[in-house]
């Protein structure tokens, strides 16, 4: 552990760590049918700095509808949950999250747990943090919440925070498993607030992962150059167009990358080569979209149960607290 400025920092996740992550998911992505890598790979320093573009665009709305609804509802957040401790889950640059932390710093807020892949990120976030906090102990972690959840400091009554959709990322399994996670390390008054994309027209969610300017495609693009520097991969990304799709019957957005034309890819540092016919397409992320039941469904069947529910007033995204 290492501490500056009022914050402290575990690391759980180290660079070999993530090296040997990515050769697995290459390994394993790009060898099955159909071709698919995890998302978490876009956020390189590049990707970080076009998803924060792609955050500002006319088309992308879910970051701005939930940050009305923290503006308008972190006060009853604060009163609801009763917490001393923010956990927020892939915290990333935590600036939407500093509207919950002032409502929460009138009510007794001493401590705040960033937890994010990152070690880079985490400590630019967590010092700006500290700064602007002095009263507030901020605790990071430096984990994968696929792995390290279980590393998540204890004590004191805690909000548990997901915020962004993120969790629209993860497959059906894979959010089971999540919440199933998430809920046992809950103790008795801790609270989970949770970020769900809500079900719509198909056309204006089509548009909000496909934009007029293409930040959208240049960030999905991006996904190949980190393969090719970080595996010695020789992908030329502008083969490959930037494709978008709704899933009518999983009611999720789809996003690939699709070879123009059949071209052959050598990966060194997995020692393999993988051929891409003329079309196919390679997916890189999904992004569920939810409805309330659903919603009440999935943390029901961990044990959870939805206390509070608030949309923005266009109804298009929704943050839910919820208890053991």
């Amino acid at each position: 552990m290492t501490g500056r400025r009022g914050l402290s920092v575990d690391v759980h996740l180290g660079p070999a760590d993530i090296a040997a992550a990515l050769k697995g998911d290459a390994r394993r992505g790009l060898l099955a049918h159909p071709k698919e890598l995890p998302p978490k790979w876009f956020y390189d320093e590049l990707g970080s700095l076009l998803f924060e573009a792609i955050t500002r665009l006319p088309e992308y709305y879910p970051g701005r509808r939930e940050r009305e609804i923290l503006r308008h509802h972190a006060g009853d957040v604060a009163a609801l949950s009763g917490a001393d401790t923010v956990v927020e889950l892939g915290s990333g640059s935590s600036d939407k999250t500093r509207v919950l932390l002032d409502a929460m710093a009138g009510v007794g807020l001493r401590r705040f747990v960033p937890f994010d892949v990152s070690e880079v990120t985490l400590r630019s976030a967590g010092a700006a943090i500290a700064g602007a906090y002095p009263g507030v102990e901020v605790q990071g972690v430096v984990g994968d919440f696929e792995r390290h959840l279980g590393v998540l400091p204890s004590g004191g009554r805690r909000l548990v925070v997901f915020l962004g959709g993120t969790i629209g990322n993860l497959l059906p399994e894979q959010r089971k498993v999540f919440l199933t996670e998430v809920a046992a390390g809950m103790e008795r008054g801790d609270a989970l607030l949770l970020g769900t994309d809500l079900v719509k027209d198909p056309a204006r969610l089509v548009a909000a992962y496909d934009d007029a300017v293409g930040v959208t495609a240049a960030f999905n693009r991006n996904v190949l150059a980190v393969l090719n520097r970080e595996l010695g991969a020789d992908f030329v990304p502008p083969r490959y167009a930037h494709a978008v799709d709704w899933n009518v019957e999983d009611e999720r957005i789809e996003m690939y990358l699709r070879s123009m034309g059949d071209q052959e890819v050598a990966l060194p540092a997995i020692e393999t080569s993988v051929a891409f016919a003329d079309g196919e397409e390679m997916r890189t992320e999904v992004s569920a979209k939810f409805r309330r039941s659903g919603v009440e469904a999935e943390l029901g069947s961990v044990g959870l149960e939805v206390q509070r529910w608030w949309t923005d007033a266009a109804g298009d995204y929704a943050l839910s607290l919820s208890t053991r």
